[in-house]
């Protein structure tokens, strides 16, 4: 009878986390999402990579400043290729932009933030 009991319950690590808030499957998302995911570009290779850099210092530096964190993106960005450049950091939101050739960036840092640059 006790066995039946052990079974019908979940396990102590996905209980700990259903606690906290987070689904079970979340904490493994994360581990495995410490690489930045583009989801789309057109920029070319060597543009690409410095701007990834960019976005994934700044991420990393201002995680909870979402202002300051756009801030340092658009400064770096402007200083090295050129003004007028446009950045959405966030959690949730969808887009339609016109941009530039050859000029934008959408991609994922940590899993959960997005990162969209663009020149306009």
């Amino acid at each position: 009878m006790a066995a039946a009991v052990e079974a019908a319950s979940p396990p102590a690590a996905a209980q700990q986390q259903q606690q906290h808030g987070q689904p079970p499957d979340m904490e493994a998302f994360l581990r495995q999402a410490k690489y930045p995911l583009i989801k789309y570009t057109d920029m070319t290779a060597e543009m690409r990579e410095e701007a990834m850099d960019v976005c994934i210092t700044a991420v990393e530096k201002y995680p909870q400043d979402v202002e300051k964190c756009t801030q340092m993106i658009k400064d770096q960005m402007d200083k090295k290729f050129g003004a007028p450049w446009h950045v959405v950091v966030g959690r949730a939101f969808a887009y339609e932009i016109t941009y530039e050739l050859r000029s934008i960036l959408y991609l994922f840092v940590g899993g959960t933030t997005g990162v969209l640059l663009w020149k306009m």
